[in-house]
């Protein structure tokens, strides 16, 4: 359980609660609006929220009936092995029932409030209530190496079994002896089966490195070959680490996720801080990069000074292995990740539109940066984060602050509204990336971190969706803004699609100095389709202050659209409909004049329905 939980106080009689729980845990307060006095963050519907959070990885300490947290949520269960805890405890914290999660941490969560607040945990887990353990949760330092047959000595251990120990005993509570189930802690190379759970200390530190561009398979092959030469399990190595230089090397990258442990990097003046416990300094690679020893010194680095080398450095034509062994576990990594840049499209507005995927990067992001409307949109999910705000028109300057941030080895957040690759940050940042640094580029350390894009909502979909659907045939974008775009391009651009008669959404339709664009666009359009082609003023998407209007396109003013408004023109063949629930715009793709000799000749045609191709 990396990320902290949130505890979410409901009403004032659990106020106090909450509190004294955030007290002990070191942990965030969020309020329900209008009924709670003090948070660090406040909210208006439990259910979404507890949503969110969830739907974001975040753990979730709910002082509130249990049902309210199992509503939040129910939409979202879909993976045990990967779903965040969920703990509800009753307002005056006597009870503390472990939702989900128990063998994630809701069972320590719970056991952990329970003895602060003098209550009790309703652990349900029948390890846990008749052992009090949970085999598949081994602590902190050491990985089970079979969890798949965790459940099997279990139900052998519940059915009255006992236990044999094979080296040092790692969990606190005292197991029934016996033989009929082994746990086995140790270093080297071992294989359980459903009578033997066996357990790695990680003890190791994988140093690595490479050429540039190396093979990633023939790295590999390195890293299990010396493992497999000095019996070491891949299980028992805590962490990959390398020169910051490498920070970005594909074949480190890999064999840092086929282990499943993370890349540490160093500086050069921190490797060569190392030199003096070199088994194999070389002067060469000091000349390359400015210390003496890449795979030996980033092994001792990231294992802390107890550490001595267990297999010295080894070497292919394009890449070194050296591993360093501590005496306890490593449970504190050194050095630094490689940094990681999340591009985020927080859609329109409203949270319900925003992805899973954005809720779970900016959860685990350390830093937000952007256009301060947009992180406000976040609510909740941005407090407690260290934020940076910048202004509209500060675009290149926040992308790169947002770069060097995560060159530093943070996880930064970059948001942005709608879609993050439609007319936001997404160009911009690798544009920056592509740039050399003497052209006003980022630096050589922002160019090595993880860049992440994720989709969201754009202000074109929302708009559609409320709508009906225009659309449902050929459709393009255009920006109407000439800060960036050459106004004669813009001119072609609409000419073009007006011939093309393509459904039309115009982005940055207006501002309060571009006034013109709007209404040349809408001339340019009339001569190519109908007057009462309908239009649809969309503007403040999923915001409480939403504002949807139809207008016909001969009567389109532009003093009736804002920078917030996105404009959709329908084609010449796109309808308004009068329906129940109100007008409704669609463009029809043109099923209705499909006859079977059309159908023959389009059968691979992989829009067609599949019973049209039967």
């Amino acid at each position: 359980m990396a990320v902290k939980p949130v505890i979410l106080a409901l009403s004032k009689s659990g106020e106090p609660t909450a509190h004294a729980i955030a007290k002990v845990l070191d942990c965030a307060v969020h309020g329900r609006k209008d009924r709670v006095e003090k948070a660090d963050a406040f909210f208006d519907n439990a259910l979404d929220h507890t949503r969110d959070l969830f739907a974001a990885g975040t753990p979730i300490i709910g002082v509130c009936a249990s049902g309210i947290l199992i509503r939040g949520v129910a939409s979202q269960l879909n993976d045990k092995t990967t779903e965040p805890p969920v703990v509800s405890v009753s307002d005056d914290g006597k009870v503390v029932v472990p939702l989900l999660g128990g063998h994630r941490g809701a069972n320590r969560l719970a056991k952990q409030i329970a003895d602060a607040l003098a209550g009790t945990a309703a652990v349900t887990t029948a390890g846990d209530v008749a052992l009090g353990v949970a085999l598949d949760e081994p602590p902190l330092g050491y990985r089970l190496q079979n969890p798949q047959n965790a459940k099997s000595v279990m139900a052998n251990l519940l059915s009255g079994g006992g236990v044999k120990w094979t080296g040092t005993p790692i969990f606190d509570t005292a197991l029934p002896e016996g033989s009929d189930v082994e746990l086995c802690v140790t270093e080297v190379n071992d294989t359980g089966s459903e009578s033997r759970l066996v357990y790695h200390p990680q003890t190791f530190a994988l140093g690595l490195g490479c050429a540039r561009n190396a093979d990633p398979e023939d790295l590999w092959k390195l890293v299990e070959d010396t493992l497999q030469a000095h019996n070491i399990a891949k299980g028992a190595i805590a962490c990959v680490a390398s020169i910051d230089l490498k920070a970005d090397e594909p074949a480190i990258i890999q064999a840092a996720n086929r282990l499943g442990v993370p890349l540490r990097v160093f500086t050069a003046a921190e490797l060569e801080a190392e030199a003096p416990r070199l088994a194999n300094p070389s002067d060469v690679v000091f000349a390359e990069v400015g210390c003496h020893g890449v795979s030996e010194g980033a092994a001792l680095a990231a294992s802390g000074a107890d550490a001595k080398l267990a297999v010295e450095k080894t070497k292919t034509l394009t890449a070194t292995c050296a591993i360093a062994r501590t005496p306890e576990p490593i449970t504190t990594l050194a050095g630094r990740s490689r940094g990681k840049l999340s591009v985020v499209g927080i859609g329109p507005g409203q949270a319900a539109w925003r992805t899973p995927e954005v809720s779970r990067l900016v959860a685990d992001a350390e830093e937000l940066v952007g256009y301060g409307l947009y992180i406000d949109l976040l609510g909740p999910l941005a407090a407690g984060k260290t934020r940076s705000d910048f202004p509209l028109g500060g675009e290149e300057a926040r992308c790169r602050y947002a770069l060097e941030q995560a060159a530093l080895g943070k996880n930064v957040a970059l948001v942005c509204s709608g879609d993050a690759g439609i007319y936001a940050m997404g160009a911009l940042v690798f544009e920056l990336l592509d740039r050399a640094e003497n052209e006003e580029g980022v630096s050589d350390a922002a160019r090595r971190v993880e860049v992440v894009c994720s989709p969201g909502v754009s202000a074109l979909q929302g708009a559609a969706a409320r709508a009906g659907a225009p659309l449902g045939h050929d459709f393009c974008t255009i920006s109407l803004s000439d800060l960036l775009t050459p106004r004669d391009d813009i001119i072609r651009r609409l000419n073009a699609a007006a011939q093309g008669d393509f459904v039309i959404a115009f982005y940055n339709p207006v501002s309060k100095t571009r006034r013109t664009l709007l209404a040349e666009a809408r001339d340019i359009l009339l001569q190519h389709r109908p007057a009462d082609t309908p239009v649809m003023l969309a503007s403040n998407l999923g915001r409480p202050t939403e504002l949807v209007r139809y207008r016909r396109l001969d009567e389109l003013e532009v003093d009736e659209v804002d920078m917030l408004t996105v404009v959709l023109i329908g084609s010449s063949n796109s309808r308004l409909a009068q329906l129940g629930e109100g007008p409704r715009m669609f463009t029809p793709r043109g099923y209705a004049r499909k006859i079977d000799g059309d159908l023959t000749a389009k059968r691979d045609d992989p829009y067609i329905p599949e019973e049209a191709n039967q």
